[in-house]
């Protein structure tokens, strides 16, 4: 069970701390409103040396592009064609940490699922959320 407290109407960019690092059977839930003329909005599980996990909407392509970054080098991206966000629509994204990869679900269903990279999980320790969203609801 997540015993981290809810952050109610952040501004973004968003960014806090996971207390403890992430854990097997973790989840973070992220809600809000896709602003109506959004371009981008993006997710990412940070450690100190890199992005874990970064995950974002890019509404011109119509896809959700993940990827992480170690020491300044990005990987290869993963790109998912199937857009759940919606410009001008609300969302609830759930994002769960499995022992071997993150499923992300959109609204209830699942989107995708990006295989870990980096596997200390513990050591990702920092939600930022960013681009062209309204937020109302965060629990890291």
């Amino acid at each position: 069970m997540n015993q981290l407290l809810p952050v109610f109407g952040p501004r973004v960019p968003f960014s806090k701390p996971i207390q403890g690092g992430l854990r097997d059977g973790m989840t973070i839930t992220v809600c809000g409103r896709v602003l109506p003329n959004a371009d981008r909005m993006g997710f990412s599980l940070r450690h100190k040396t890199g992005i874990a996990f970064d995950c974002v909407a890019c509404f011109d392509e119509n896809e959700v592009v993940c990827n992480s970054c170690e020491n300044g080098k990005w990987g290869h991206k993963e790109r998912f064609t199937d857009m759940p966000f919606r410009r001008g629509q609300p969302f609830q994204v759930t994002i769960c940490c499995s022992p071997h990869n993150y499923e992300v679900f959109v609204n209830g269903g699942l989107s995708h699922t990006y295989n870990h990279r980096y596997t200390k999980l513990q050591e990702i320790d920092v939600l930022e959320i960013n681009g062209n969203v309204q937020l109302s609801f965060v629990q890291p």
